[in-house]
């Protein structure tokens, strides 16, 4: 997606709006799933999208012990919190205030991801996104983003944006397509940006890809979606909305402090065939990645 300071002039409009689903995850962190199962061809090439939030202890503090990944990237965004990685291959980070993890599990890998605090906010997002058929089987990959690290702006309007990937009306996010890796260049060109609406009316206009699926989660206040007509659909906190595939771009709006996250990308269209941290194009390519974790054969 190239930045362009010329307006959205066809904005797309909500599809639906998307009441995620209360669970729990790891050893027992209590999480909200936003994009679940049945939203994965919808939304393509995002596989999931978890939003976890909380100052009980009890609802974070037993982590996400050692698990398995094969034939996916995984994004971690904490807005409030300490986390530790390790991984079986090698990579070690600590995920903190405002910072990102982006984890490529190619062929496989172990992970684990630990808080570090025994009190307080602990507060982020999980994005999986899904390679390439091409690409399933390509060495891990890992890279920690500290908050200082990702490239943040102020609109004209008000907005505070950070990018976390893809370009905007501004500076290129840290994870790049151009970015070396033992996967090609990112074909699913994916966008990820927090958008951080300030007290007093303010918008903010995104140039969008008709092809690309696209959609915005709030996590703080309410936050219109304007369309083509003028008109606007608000969407509550803690809500989804799908965006329709039209137009050239999105137009939100907030009348009061609000923050969202925009997410998009082009998608795979590809078979997707998941069994819980395993999601390949086949059936067999699963059986055969149960196999390989079993026998020790993941990195």
């Amino acid at each position: 997606m190239n930045p362009s300071t010329a307006p959205v002039t066809q904005p797309r409009r909500v599809e639906r709006l998307i009441t995620g689903q209360l669970t729990r995850d790891g050893a027992g962190v209590k999480l909200t799933r936003v994009l679940t199962h049945d939203l994965q061809q919808r939304l393509d090439p995002f596989l999931m999208l978890d939003h976890f939030g909380s100052d009980d202890p009890k609802d974070y503090g037993a982590g996400f012990p050692d698990h398995p990944h094969r034939g996916f990237e995984t994004v971690t965004y904490m807005i409030a919190g300490r986390m530790r990685h390790k991984d079986s291959a090698g990579h070690e980070g600590l995920l903190q205030n405002g910072g990102v993890q982006w984890m490529t599990a190619g062929r496989g890998l172990v992970h684990s991801e630990m808080p570090e605090q025994e009190e307080g906010v602990m507060e982020g997002f999980q994005l999986w996104l899904n390679l390439p058929g091409k690409d399933k089987l390509c060495a891990p990959w890992y890279r920690d983003i500290q908050s200082a690290d990702i490239p943040e702006f102020q609109t004209a309007e008000g907005v505070t944006v950070r990018v976390i990937a893809g370009d905007s009306v501004g500076p290129q996010g840290p994870v790049a397509g151009s970015m070396r890796r033992a996967a090609s260049a990112w074909p699913t060109d994916p966008l990820y940006l927090d958008l951080h609406f300030h007290a007093g009316t303010a918008s903010f206009s995104q140039h969008l890809a008709a092809d690309h699926n696209a959609f915005i989660y709030v996590y703080r206040g309410t936050v219109e979606v304007g369309d083509a007509q003028g008109r606007g659909t608000q969407v509550p906190l803690h809500r989804m909305a799908i965006l329709a595939n039209e137009g050239d771009g999105v137009t939100l709006r907030a009348s009061a402090a609000a923050r969202a996250v925009l997410i998009a990308g082009r998608p795979l269209r590809e078979p997707i065939a998941q069994y819980g941290p395993f999601v390949m194009n086949t059936r067999h390519e699963l059986m055969q990645a149960v196999e390989d974790f079993q026998a020790g054969r993941f990195v």
